[in-house]
């Protein structure tokens, strides 16, 4: 009995599991593999194996060493290294720089002409509304007791890339009407030299007549036209100074009693004497009506391909704005209700 070790007041012996072999394995692959993930670093080229024991690694991971390759817009292929720094195949890097201050430089255009657009449409705008100007035109002296009829102002009122244009047809009237005037010397020089009383007296009619005519009727709607953009006007302008360019033309060559001073009045008057000093001034008439006839023809030309090159300029537009124009008017539709009652009356009051 006494080779026995059975105490009985001893405690009592607990089989420990831990003293396992089998577990004490587990336990020690465990701790191996917590030490080989902490020491895994996926950006490091130099540790890229999970641990140094390859008895005890499960798994081994190889990162790749390529990076995949990138392309610039131009085509250009860059590639990425070891040591992370970009190379080009085929271009330089500095190309990249020069595209992107390109694309930029483009983006800062198109939005700079966006810009002067809405700035074009805020002044079309603007002068669409009704303007709180007084009258300016004619300049009239303040002494005067008639008032300005019409306020003319080309760069308020005109869109800048028309403005050239109109100032050369206020030039063209203004020019016009100057011959006009030296026409009525004309005549009165014809008058005092050869006593004939016609070209003078018609002469200063056509004055008279022509110079503000010649501005309500084909110059106004024109400064109209380009600054309401209303194809109505152009056709009222087209028509009018087609006619305009037409009596310039026989202006110029001065029939007998026309009462103009054109080329044949002016041969007439070559004569011995005074008489070629007459026939030499109203030569120079002549020649100023032809100069009016010239650039009334280049105005008509230049003013229909503005016309013509516009997006919304057509035949049927202008009918449109006419009806719009006519039926809108105050006085047509008091004529139209009074015409609508006369004829309701006189239904009524018929015996039949």
């Amino acid at each position: 009995m006494a080779g026995l070790n059975d105490n009985p007041f001893g405690e009592p012996e607990i089989d420990n599991p831990f003293a396992d072999p089998s577990i004490q394995q587990i336990t020690r692959n465990t701790t191996s593999l917590q030490q080989t993930l902490d020491d895994y670093r996926p950006f490091d080229n130099d540790r890229n194996v999970l641990g140094t024991n390859g008895a005890n690694q499960p798994a081994t991971l190889h990162p790749s060493t390529q990076s995949p390759p990138v392309y610039s817009q131009s085509g250009a292929q860059y590639q990425t290294n070891n040591n992370g720094a970009m190379g080009a195949t085929g271009s330089k890097p500095a190309g990249m720089t020069q595209i992107s201050t390109a694309e930029l430089e483009r983006a800062q255009e198109e939005l700079e002409r966006k810009t002067r657009q809405l700035e074009i449409r805020e002044a079309n705008l603007n002068r669409n509304m009704p303007s709180n100007q007084p009258n300016n035109w004619p300049p009239l002296p303040s002494m005067c007791p008639v008032d300005p009829c019409f306020y003319h102002d080309i760069n308020v009122d005109i869109p800048v890339e028309f403005q050239r244009v109109v100032q050369w047809l206020y030039r063209l009237w203004m020019f016009y009407a100057l011959v006009m005037v030296v026409n009525v010397l004309g005549g009165l020089v014809i008058l005092i030299h050869s006593g004939e009383f016609r070209t003078f007296g018609l002469g200063i009619l056509y004055a008279v007549l022509f110079t503000p005519a010649s501005f309500l009727c084909w110059y106004r709607p024109a400064y109209q036209a380009f600054k309401t953009d209303s194809s109505f006007k152009f056709m009222m302008f087209f028509f009018i100074f087609s006619f305009q360019a037409l009596v310039t033309t026989i202006q110029t060559i001065g029939f007998p009693g026309s009462g103009t001073c054109g080329i044949i009045m002016a041969v007439e008057q070559f004569s011995s004497g005074w008489g070629v000093v007459v026939g030499l001034f109203l030569m120079c008439i002549a020649l100023a009506y032809g100069t009016c006839a010239i650039g009334n023809i280049i105005m008509l030309t230049r003013v229909h391909r503005i016309y013509r090159s516009g997006e919304n300029m057509s035949m049927n537009k202008a009918r449109e704005e006419f009806q719009n124009q006519f039926f809108s008017n105050q006085i047509v539709r008091d004529a139209a209700a009074g015409a609508a009652r006369a004829s309701v009356q006189s239904t009524l009051n018929s015996p039949y």
